[in-house]
């Protein structure tokens, strides 16, 4: 998925679960990578998108994901939508949040209740970083990588964290406010889990002020974003 995995643990983890977890991670994201990449050539996805198979012909798994896809975009009055102005049918918007929600659970199927699953910056939490004490997401300036904007406790119910923005790939989120750029740099979504972070990151980035206020109405998640002015906006539990 062209990203950066890592796991932490909550507590001491010897080499051969420390391993098994590795290995099993790399299996749940190689297999979402294998089906659902733009970039091979030979995935199920590229393969739809030429037209070589016919989405009704498609496997179970990549209709369910073109179907929770659509809902989405319906939920999100079509700012979040998997049909890119190319005509290519892309997935990525949700895809790589469920490989990170398999990969949680494959973590905990081994027995592991204290985790933090990071891919790319958006973060999958479980149990604590340590007894009594909540795993931290950081949140990074746009501006400048190294330092950071706000460190922010992932406690129960809010385990999920997903960012989208353009400071580290550029402006390549396509479905933006009147077609034209998006009035954020950065996006942060807090959520009960990671596809709902994820998702409402990237349609919050791409639709604006009128998409951030109708997610944090409708959601119970928490937001900052920072607009192009280098300002910040925050929902009330964060500023708490």
């Amino acid at each position: 998925m062209g990203t950066v995995l890592s796991i932490r643990f909550g507590g001491p983890v010897g080499p051969a679960r420390r391993d098994a977890a590795r290995d099993a991670i790399a299996r749940v994201f190689g297999r979402w990578d294998a089906r659902f990449s733009l970039y091979r050539d030979d995935s199920e996805l590229s393969r739809v998108n030429r037209g070589e198979l016919r989405l009704t012909q498609a496997s179970v798994a990549l209709r369910d994901c073109y179907a929770l896809a659509l809902d989405w975009r319906d939920r999100t009055d079509g700012v979040f939508t998997p049909h890119r102005a190319d005509g290519v049918l892309d997935l990525s918007g949700v895809v790589k949040a469920l490989a990170i929600d398999e990969a949680g659970r494959a973590l905990s199927a081994l027995g592991q209740g204290d985790w933090s699953l990071n891919a790319g910056g958006d973060i999958l939490v479980s149990g604590d970083q340590a007894p009594g004490l909540d795993w931290m997401a950081g949140i990074a300036d746009p501006e400048d990588r190294a330092r950071s904007l706000a460190v922010v406790p992932l406690a129960v119910p809010l385990r999920a964290v997903a960012t989208s923005g353009s400071a580290e790939r550029g402006d390549h989120i396509w479905t933006a406010v009147d077609g034209g750029p998006s009035p954020y740099r950065q996006v942060t979504v807090f959520a009960r889990d990671i596809v709902t972070a994820d998702v409402l990151a990237t349609a919050i980035f791409a639709g604006g002020e009128a998409t951030l206020n109708r997610s944090t109405e409708t959601w119970p998640v928490e937001v900052l974003a920072v607009p192009r002015d280098g300002s910040l906006l925050a929902t009330p539990g964060l500023r708490a």
